[in-house]
């Protein structure tokens, strides 16, 4: 009774792959570039406050206020730019669904929710070593945290996210990929 399910849940899932790709593959395009143009934003946004003077370049002048005001501004551009936009995308998004056909919608299409929803604690912990051999590598781990400039945090910060991108994106990327051809042309 199991092998039926499965074999029907995979069916299920193949036809809506099949029929569907171009739409599936325009999102995860629209969701990467929406996580792109955010760190982009991030990035900007971080040499125009230290522009305008709306925070000090060097971290140790930072007070509270020059903190909330950098992430209440920061938090206005990224929604202005990126959360505005992205909402309208999962509008549409959400207006395609309900357009499909019932029959199409099957609950079980895209399975269980994952139980490692609560393993993400060793993400921060990466980060900061990832950070730590940054400093390493460019001869600041004898200097003081707060003669950091907001420049160099931001910018080591953004890549570490392209090394995490390389290193783990891409081979990821190629295994999705190879793994949704195979189960596409496999034969039930």
């Amino acid at each position: 009774m199991t092998v039926e399910v499965e074999a029907e849940q995979g069916s299920d899932w193949k036809r809506f792959m099949k029929k569907h790709w171009k739409v599936v593959a325009i999102f995860v395009l629209a969701i990467i570039l929406a996580a792109s143009f955010a760190v982009y934003v991030f990035w900007w946004f971080t040499g125009y406050a230290q522009t305008t003077g709306l925070v000090p370049s060097t971290l140790g002048f930072w007070s509270m206020a020059n903190l909330i005001f950098f992430i209440l501004n920061l938090l206005f551009w990224e929604l202005v730019l990126i959360g505005i936009p992205a909402a309208i995308g999962a509008v549409i998004g959400w207006q395609w669904w309900k357009r499909l056909p019932e029959e199409e919608k099957v609950p079980h299409l895209f399975g269980r929710s994952s139980r490692s929803r609560n393993a993400s604690g060793a993400v921060p912990t990466l980060l900061f070593i990832a950070f730590a051999i940054k400093v390493y590598i460019d001869g600041n781990w004898n200097v003081a945290i707060s003669n950091y400039t907001l420049n160099y945090v931001v910018d080591s910060m953004i890549i570490i996210l392209a090394w995490t991108a390389i290193i783990i994106g891409i081979p990821s990327t190629i295994v999705a990929i190879w793994w949704l051809h195979r189960e596409m042309h496999r034969k039930p």
